[in-house]
């Protein structure tokens, strides 16, 4: 025998365990009973006393002026002045100093890795990598996002510069080197993406972003992660490519890589490999030691430092042909006013960066705001971020975004603010100031490594295939129709593509709903789809429709059909058979009357009767025979007077309009409800649908009511001349199981059935 010892605490938990499982069980069994009387929607309207909503106008608060006013619009505009003031410095200061510098660590190798991969010189990474940072740690929202340069935005840019420069006239036109060109491109591209960032956020056109579905960014960046790819394949092998741009550019680079491979320098492609392994290995690494490291092994930095020795002492460029990064200019440049002339060659392609930069940032932002409890602000973000472009413009910067890996690095390290940001622009400052001239030996090939094993983390979404397969088969089609459009169309075309593919796909999923025709839930007043629950039964004589989706103008006719399909009767040749049958008999009508007036005359001809007397005869004879004829005549025209008298009544008779006085078969119901609750708007095609929808069915002897229809519905309902005499409000209920209920108890011509007993 054991006895096992708990303590009074433990004692207390199981209780209230076991308390909890049996209420949760006399829950489960327990019924409710709702007692209320039916509604129509008059009798909600009163019983709810509903009255319409004032309206609010938010713009007459723009242009108020008060001090508090001016205070909120300026801690909304700068953040930085609301948080700063209260920020806890012993609590996260420290954390925020460790961040910064393990960000700034990642900051110097893929800013000039990722200046490479647009096109430019290194110099111009750590530049992009500084201003605008530090311009974001001012009016940014978010306290966990690093902002600089990232992959994707490179590769856009990388595209454009590439593309325009490749024609010689627009070079000689800027009266620049291809270098200077390309700068001068970046730029001013910086600052058109900035403007139309802080444009649409000051409009407060943020929402924008939700058109960008998290399959089709997940797939972009995939492609654009195998653009980065196939664009520093030239530094993995040291050759030389033309420069492609445009559709299917992408496909075009492959097979010049291809046929390029037997002009590959062997030191670079070692030079490469192993950067790379090293990198990987240390990333490795760093996920093992995650736990026990207060600081993630600089992999990336001692691989840099690394190599720029081992080619310094090695003389790689002179000895193996190895390309190296070359001069680097120490120290600030004096800002520059961007190229006004190249406003219409780039704001197309300045406009889907800038989209594909804020979908990137807003999204990584709301990620780490819900992990840790603090709100996002979507226009602020768009005017931070376009901020940061607009005045790093103005220094030589191109466009930027946020970085997932660094993002990433700066939350795990105990990042808590944009004080980490600042920390990792101030040591790329000093490294701009001073230390840039010490990487002019660092090899390129080491940098394309750097990128590609950054890559990891892009690659990996490949992923979804699997998983959407799995789970949704539409977001499947929009990942691979974006994926393919982007490979095939390039960055920019891909992106339209795949935003007009994903919306039209919206439109047809709103024309093809599911049509249900519903039934009761034994002893509830739930309604479910008859075919999806076995034991959800029809109720006798009552129809109950139901669309999945709102009915609009491109759906309506659909709505209309679907319902007709549903319901088991050809409403259309119902009711053309019902009109030629009507037409048949007044048709019969009046050739009755016609006759009638016939034979109404020829009984007044028979009226005139003459008398002939034979002289030859006795009285006696001529008086009998008078008699005789008197009477025959006189039996005539009664029965002529007789059929004129029936002929007019014919006539007169009323025409039977009934499906059975017409020999027609009669519906399977009586009542058909609507059930509108998934409607969220109507607009005049839909109101025109439901009339004649009423009408239709009105026709055939079925009486149409409308169920769960909200508010502001039916205010539209009412708006658009919807209800009349022949539909009130006394046709909508406020459920189904009322129009139900008072279906069955307004039957026309038939015995009144019982009230439906709802028990929940």
């Amino acid at each position: 025998m054991s006895v096992v010892f708990t303590s009074p605490d433990q004692g207390t938990q199981q209780t209230q365990a076991l308390l909890s499982a049996a209420q949760e069980m006399e829950l489960q069994r327990r019924d409710y009973h709702v007692e209320r009387p039916l509604l129509n929607q008059e009798q909600l309207e009163d019983l709810g006393h509903w009255g319409p909503v004032s309206k609010t106008h938010p713009w007459r608060t723009w242009f108020r002026c008060s001090r508090a006013r001016a205070h909120s619009l300026l801690l909304q505009h700068i953040p930085v002045l609301g948080w700063l003031p209260r920020y806890p410095v012993r609590e996260w200061l420290l954390g925020d100093l460790l961040s910064g510098l393990s960000v700034a660590i990642m900051q110097l190798p893929q800013g000039l890795a990722y200046a490479l991969l647009a096109g430019l010189p290194p110099m111009f990474g750590l530049y992009s990598s500084f201003y605008p940072v530090f311009i974001y740690f001012l009016f940014g929202t978010s306290r966990h996002i690093s902002v600089g340069t990232f992959a994707v935005m490179s590769v856009m840019v990388g595209g454009v510069t590439e593309s325009l420069t490749a024609d010689e006239a627009f070079v000689q036109g800027l009266n620049a080197t291809v270098d200077d060109a390309r700068v001068q491109i970046a730029y001013t591209l910086s600052f058109l993406v900035g403007l139309f960032q802080v444009g649409l956020g000051l409009v407060h056109f943020g929402f924008v972003v939700t058109y960008l579905s998290e399959p089709l960014v997940r797939s972009y960046t995939t492609a654009a992660s195998v653009q980065v790819l196939v664009s520093q394949l030239k530094y993995v092998f040291g050759i030389k490519l033309k420069s492609h741009s445009g559709p299917l550019s992408v496909i075009y680079t492959v097979l010049e890589v291809c046929a390029q491979l037997p002009k590959t320098v062997p030191g670079t492609v070692v030079t490469a490999i192993v950067a790379g392994v090293v990198l990987v290995l240390v990333k490795l690494l760093n996920e093992k030691l995650q736990r026990r490291l207060p600081l993630p092994i600089p992999g990336e930095l001692l691989t840099l430092i690394g190599a720029t020795g081992i080619s310094y002492g090695v003389k790689l460029n002179d000895r193996f042909k190895v390309d190296v990064v070359g001069n680097i200019t120490t120290g600030l440049i004096p800002p520059v006013a961007p190229k006004t002339e190249l406003f219409a060659t780039l704001v197309g392609n300045a406009f889907a960066i800038a989209v594909v930069g804020f979908a990137i940032a807003i999204s990584l932002g709301k990620i780490f705001a819900l992990r840790h409890g603090y709100r996002v602000d979507s226009n602020q973000e768009l005017v931070a971020l376009g901020l940061s472009n607009l005045i790093g413009g103005f220094f030589q910067c191109f466009p930027v975004s946020c970085s997932m890996s660094r993002s990433l690095v700066q939350e795990s390290t105990g990042g808590n603010t944009q004080v980490a940001g600042a920390v990792s622009s101030l040591f790329i400052l000093l490294i701009i100031l001073k230390l840039g001239e010490l990487f002019r030996d660092l090899p390129k090939a080491v940098l394309a490594a750097v990128i590609i094993v950054n890559l990891k983390g892009m690659m990996k979404q490949f992923s979804d295939i699997c998983s959407l397969w799995k789970a949704n088969r539409v977001d499947l089609l929009i990942w691979l129709v974006t994926f393919v459009a982007t490979i095939l169309l390039n960055l920019d075309i891909g992106l339209a593509v795949s935003i007009v593919f994903s919306l039209l796909l919206v439109v047809v999923r709103m024309q093809l709903p599911h049509y249900s025709v519903l039934g009761q839930v034994p002893d509830t007043d739930i309604y479910r789809d008859v075919a999806e629950y076995s034991g959800a039964k029809e109720v006798p004589g009552v129809k109950v429709f139901r669309s999945s989706a709102t009915m609009y103008f491109a759906n309506a006719e659909l709505y209309s059909d679907s319902l007709k399909a549903k319901c088991g009767v050809d409403v259309d040749r119902l009711i053309t058979q019902k009109k030629k049958r009507i037409k048949k008999q007044e048709m019969k009508i009046k050739r009755m009357k016609k006759a009638a007036k016939k034979s109404q005359k020829q009984a007044a001809s028979s009226k005139i009767s003459s008398v002939s007397v034979n002289v030859n005869t006795n009285f006696d004879d001529v008086k009998s025979n008078d008699i005789e004829g008197s009477e025959a005549k006189v039996h005539q025209g009664e029965e002529l007077e007789d059929v004129v008298a029936s002929n007019q009544e014919d006539a007169k008779a009323p025409t039977m309009t009934s499906l059975k006085s017409l020999g027609l078969p009669q519906p399977g119901f009586h009542s058909l409800i609507l059930d509108l609750s998934t409607l969220s708007f109507v607009d005049t095609v839909c109101i025109k649908s439901l009339k004649n929808i009423f009408r239709d069915f009105r026709e055939i002897e079925v009486e149409v009511y409308i169920a769960a229809c909200y508010s502001p519905v039916v205010t539209q309902l009412e708006a658009g001349h919807f209800f009349d005499e022949s539909i009130t409000k006394q046709h909508v209920f406020a459920s189904v199981h009322d129009a139900v209920t008072f279906a069955l108890n307004h039957r026309k011509s038939v015995p009144r059935s019982p009230v439906l007993a709802t028990k929940l």
